[in-house]
């Protein structure tokens, strides 16, 4: 049993051992890769989402070991309410996928047909360190979703998808690369101006928006230069592979392995890293495929990216309208998802998320993977944060929509009595963290 969520694992192990299971657990997937080498077990109940390894690595490393594990049975559990997160569970060869919170019965039926059971009981990235900068500089590149959107009616906000840039202690530190990317890698060259440069880029995920302007990354064709692209395993297949495979002819001219640049790729194991005094970590984001979001925290403060997310509460109340069986149980799991990301955003100075919808649009989209704006000017004001921006503007919305929801988001705030700021991110504009003012006496 493979779960980063405790008390999940001792909910099923207490169920398992009555019906006579040897139980062997792991909180993340390393360690349960451990015990998979030693122990060959018949079945494996693995989350799809969790830390040092997810549920797709684990359902190939089974399926590549045809010898010792050919008979082992993998059971994907999951928060995820995504269609497309089943079909490829099942596509890369797990034998079954249950939702969360599991029905104990459903997961008996299936382990019965199985094998049956035995009577015995059961158990980064460091950059070098560089003198400490006054501010921590926040700038949008690009903070459209789904594909870029050009025109007479976007210019306030801007028309270019997910890319966001830090700059801290000497860091530059990249969030995501959709088309925002291009004019910041063109900025970059003209700053520089020929001189090396290092550059960190993280990924939340390698939907088509958030890696379209990787190609066109000026930096990435000066052999002078250094860029480390850190982000987690995709779903099918993994980070490098899709990164080369949208520069792979005939979709573009030059292939990955092409570029003059030093480009290194990384996928992460772990939640948490350090990129020179830069302390990352991550959370799992409710979107489909595998998809995090990233704080950064220096003494300047800390900054919450998490481009794409839906919240569960207002999901879960959609999915199970007049079905007042599951009401209670899947309100107090929802309510228990979204408490961790409150958790992970608490506090927060700058919180950048995805804020796509308003209540009337989100109906419509419910189990699309982007929150109603409410909800995430609602979670902002509870975590405490300081200052809110809403992200992954959607395609069909104007400067007057976006603008409208500002105006609402504001009011919002303001009732639920919190000093949070709300706005909307735009391209261009830039935040300043100052370091505080014991830190700079200090």
């Amino acid at each position: 049993m493979i779960d980063d969520e405790s008390v999940f694992r001792s909910t099923l192990r207490v169920l398992l051992k009555k019906r006579g299971w040897r139980v062997l657990e792991a909180d993340g997937g390393e360690r349960g890769l451990e015990i998979l080498q030693d122990q060959h077990p018949d079945v494996v109940i693995c989350d799809l989402l969790m830390p040092k390894g997810n549920g797709y690595q684990m359902i190939r490393s089974i399926r590549e070991q045809r010898g010792r594990l050919s008979k082992t049975r993998v059971i994907i559990t999951t928060s995820s309410p995504y269609e497309a997160d089943r079909v490829t569970a099942l596509a890369e060869g797990a034998d079954a996928y249950l939702m969360k919170p599991v029905v104990a019965s459903e997961l008996l039926v299936l382990l019965d047909q199985w094998t049956p059971p035995d009577a015995s009981d059961s158990t980064e990235t460091d950059a070098p360190d560089r003198p400490e900068s006054s501010t921590m500089r926040v700038t949008f590149w690009g903070v459209r979703g789904s594909v870029p959107t050009p025109g007479p009616d976007t210019v306030r906000y801007g028309g270019n998808t997910s890319c966001v840039e830090i700059r801290v202690n000497g860091e530059i530190i990249v969030l995501d690369a959709g088309t925002g990317i291009r004019p910041l890698g063109a900025a970059l060259s003209t700053e520089f101006n020929g001189k090396p440069t290092h550059v960190t880029l993280l990924l939340t995920h390698t939907h088509w928006d958030h890696i379209q302007g990787f190609p066109f990354f000026k930096p990435a064709y000066n052999p002078k230069n250094t860029l480390s692209v850190l982000g987690y395993e995709g779903a099918r297949k993994g980070l490098e592979a899709t990164l080369s495979n949208q520069m792979e002819s005939p979709f573009f001219p030059i292939s990955l392995p092409e570029l003059p640049g030093n480009i290194t790729i990384k996928e992460l194991k772990g939640m948490s890293f350090t990129i020179g005094s830069v302390q990352v970590t991550t959370a799992y984001a409710n979107h489909p495929g595998v998809c995090v979001g990233y704080r950064l925290t220096t003494r300047h403060g800390s900054v919450v990216y998490m481009p794409d997310n839906e919240l569960f509460m207002r999901l879960k109340a959609q999915q199970n309208q007049g079905d007042g069986e599951k009401t209670s149980d899947t309100q107090s799991f929802a309510k228990h998802q979204d408490q961790k990301l409150l958790d992970f955003i608490r506090d927060a100075d700058v919180l950048i998320l995805d804020s796509q919808y308003d209540e009337a649009e989100y109906k419509q989209r419910v189990g699309w993977g982007h929150s109603c704006m409410n909800d995430s000017v609602a979670l902002a004001v509870a975590a405490g944060v300081r200052k809110f921006y809403m992200f992954h503007h959607d395609p069909e919305h104007s400067d007057a929509r976006i603008t409208e929801f500002v105006s609402q988001g504001r009011k919002l705030a303001g009732k639920l009595g919190n000093r949070t700021s709300v706005d909307a991110a735009a391209e261009g504009c830039t935040i300043e963290l100052p370091l505080p003012s014991d830190a700079e006496a200090s």
